[in-house]
């Protein structure tokens, strides 16, 4: 690290977290909470004033690039920074034409076009990518609630990749290949992580400080003339991996298509090069069913493709739960109780929370391979694979 990136880094980890921890505590004493014009402008220009100063001396500098880690951890930096000015509505897009935050925007551009992702903060700055010094990782706030909301969501993600990983390694082996039992058995094993997580999440995480709290540094905002949407917890290869490996999800259906185009920049150019290559592959799905033809009543068969319906079954859980659950609890309900379902801004991606609402539903049901005929759903695949097992149970 150069010096001005020591030093930016430092108040990221330091004043940056004291004052929008300052801020966080007086919007939420307020009879108003989602009102935060005119709440705490002195805090809001100090934080404004700080971060610049130590943006100027970065572009000063030149090119700070020693590497792709020190690259886009300095991007995270800058990335948050800007999302905490859209949150305290220092920034806000539909007033503006082009982000106010000029040296910051330069920076940001400059970072995120030399490593090929957005020039925002995404969600593997505060995830996977997220540096922990002395125990204790990047965050917006001190706030409890915001640490637990990032472990979580840390260990879900990395249990998707775990599963990921595993199913990735079937295909130079076969469904066939013995190794293919126990790389299901480990991806079972890593979805059922994931929904444990999830269920701490539930149970732990306090509503209100979420919606109020948490959820508003993920929103849209510009940097330079164009506005990028917030980070989104999804936005890592894995979780895609999983839905096109098993076949739930196809790369030619133009509504996962959009998916799949609307994140690519969101992630590392690692996981990029990832789910380009698996986006081209045959699904463990089409292989079972084309395997089916003539070798279903054969032993390797049976127990491959039994552990297969788990794994499918498994990965449905983890997005009926997230759907049914977290979203439900911690961002419908609070949006319907205080009056919000129509807000503009309310949500990461941008749209309005019932159009969100409504991709999502149709994004759990078809990795869940629920039974709808208005989607391209996998239900009647996956029965013809279960068929395959029971008839074997007859003979």
């Amino acid at each position: 690290m150069t010096t001005n990136t020591e030093k930016f880094d430092a108040w990221i980890r330091g004043g940056f977290i004291a004052l929008n921890s300052e801020l966080e505590e007086l919007y939420f004493a307020s009879d108003n909470r989602e009102v935060v014009a005119g709440v705490g402008d002195h805090v809001k220009r100090q934080l404004e004033a700080e971060g610049n100063a130590l943006i100027v001396e970065l572009l000063k500098e030149g090119n700070t690039d020693e590497g792709f880690d020190a690259a886009f951890d300095l991007l995270g930096n800058v990335g948050c920074f800007m999302a905490a000015c859209r949150r305290h509505e220092i920034t806000e897009p539909s007033r503006e034409t082009k982000s106010p935050l000029h040296d910051a925007s330069a920076l940001a551009m400059q970072l995120g076009a030399g490593l090929g992702v957005v020039p925002r903060f995404a969600s593997a700055h505060l995830e996977t990518h997220n540096r922990a010094i002395n125990g204790v990782y990047k965050t917006f706030t001190s706030l409890p609630d915001e640490a637990l909301f990032i472990t979580y969501n840390t260990r879900a993600a990395l249990a998707y990749i775990r599963a990921s990983e595993a199913l990735l390694r079937i295909l130079p082996l076969g469904v066939s290949h013995p190794i293919a039992a126990d790389l299901l058995k480990a991806a079972v094993a890593a979805l059922d992580d994931v929904v444990a997580s999830n269920d701490q999440l539930f149970d732990e995480l306090d509503i209100n400080r979420f919606f109020y709290c948490v959820r508003p540094y993920y929103k849209p905002h510009r940097v330079g003339l164009h506005e990028y949407r917030g980070a989104n917890a999804g936005d890592f290869a894995g979780i895609n991996v999983i839905d096109l490996l098993l076949g739930l999800c196809r790369a030619d259906d133009a509504y996962y298509s959009q998916l799949l185009v609307d994140k690519f920049l969101f992630m590392t150019p690692s996981d990029q090069l990832i789910l380009r290559d698996c986006m081209r592959r045959e699904s463990l799905l089409d292989q079972f069913l084309g395997e089916a033809q003539s070798h279903a009543d054969q032993p390797w068969f049976q127990q491959n493709a039994e552990l297969f319906l788990e794994a499918c079954l498994a990965h449905g859980k983890t997005a009926l739960q997230h759907h049914e659950k977290l979203v439900a609890k911690f961002i419908e309900n609070p949006a319907v109780t205080n009056n919000m379902m129509e807000q503009k801004g309310l949500t990461a991606s941008g749209p309005p929370l019932p159009v969100l609402l409504k991709s999502l539903r149709k994004l759990a049901d078809l990795r869940s391979a629920a039974e709808r005929d208005d989607i391209p759903s996998r239900y009647r695949d996956l029965d013809t694979l279960r068929a395959c097992l029971t008839q074997a149970d007859e003979h």
